[in-house]
């Protein structure tokens, strides 16, 4: 099978085509042969030598793919409701850039009808973590306050649509005008550009005072001390990775009074179980929300997997809008 390997640690031009023997999956596996798979910023880690592979999963980058089920355990197929021939879209370990790549039976999800492969491709990496970040360990609640640093991500894009379409008030920072506009147009209430004013006085003004809900963070280090300013009490901070730096020096005497709570996650390390129970919940309450076109996939571009370098090389740009998306 052809898949795109890192040849070694180090720039985007690491990243070459080259072949593997096929995959074949195991007990409770399914095998797809794969239409597209999601680009992500864990993969540009993993290239840099700065997020080492699980201990038991491929070497291979990519952790979503979509595609069609060609092969896998009769038995937990059926017990989940797959059958050979059927398009889904799975959240992986590792091995996603390939055109065979296994998947745990309870990590796949029919594609929502109406969407392409290069959209479902998109979904799996995004909505399994904003899910298990800002609605299971944040528990953010209709009628609550979200912020989100980084609102043009693919993350971020992500979390608006969802937030908004089960009733919360989101607000976001982006590092543009037009980065901002995006988030508007996809739902968020408020847009705050964070090169041209600061976030803190901003989140102030516009919650009367009174602080946000919920904070969802990619950036780590320096925010973390103004982000305990911005949250109301009882206020939850989720921090889902560290592009600032993983030391932060905080308030916390504004933690006990205001009764916050500081937590966080990574996603690939997390056991099957626990992955697969985040596939059910968002089959139930997101997957409908997609079908429906309430949430849809934000794509901003596509490259032929051979190209893989130029995509990784767009993300380490900070240009995009949305996702990344390779296609085979």
């Amino acid at each position: 099978m052809r898949v795109i390997e890192i040849t070694s640690f180090g720039a985007p031009d690491v990243l070459q085509p080259g072949t593997r023997p096929d995959a074949h999956p195991a007990a409770g596996e399914v095998l797809i042969r794969v239409a597209a798979s999601g680009v992500n910023r864990p993969d540009v880690l993993q290239r840099t030598g700065n997020y080492p592979v699980p201990p038991g999963a491929s070497d291979i980058p990519g952790l979503e793919v979509s595609g069609e089920i060609i092969a896998g355990d009769a038995q937990a197929m059926e017990a989940a409701g797959f059958r050979i021939g059927d398009r889904v879209c799975a959240l992986v370990a590792g091995g996603g850039y390939a055109e065979l790549c296994v998947a745990p039976v309870g990590q796949c999800l029919p594609v929502p009808e109406g969407l392409s492969d290069i959209e479902a491709a998109s979904l799996p990496e995004t909505f399994f973590t904003v899910w298990s970040n800002v609605f299971e360990r944040a528990n953010l609640q209709k009628g609550e306050t979200l912020l989100i640093q980084g609102g043009s991500s693919g993350i971020g894009v992500t979390a608006i649509q969802i937030a908004k379409a089960l009733g919360a008030k989101v607000l976001v920072t982006a590092g543009t005008d037009e980065k901002c506009s995006a988030c508007l147009s996809l739902g968020a209430d408020h847009a705050i550009n964070y090169k041209t004013g600061d976030f803190v006085q901003e989140v102030r003004k516009l919650t009367n005072g009174q602080g946000v809900n919920v904070i969802l963070d990619m950036v780590g280090g320096s925010y973390v001390a103004r982000e305990v300013e911005c949250l109301a009490e009882d206020g939850r901070l989720v921090i889902i990775a560290v592009q600032g730096g993983v030391k932060a020096e905080f308030n916390a005497g504004m933690v006990l009074r205001k009764r916050l709570t500081i937590t966080g996650s990574t996603l690939r390390p997390r056991s099957l179980e626990f992955k697969s129970a985040i596939a059910a919940a968002l089959k139930e309450k997101v997957w409908p929300l997609i079908a429906s076109g309430a949430i849809k996939p934000v794509i901003h571009s596509t490259f032929a997997a051979a190209e893989a370098s130029r995509a990784h090389a767009l993300m380490e740009s900070n240009q995009h809008i949305g996702k990344i998306v390779l296609t085979w």
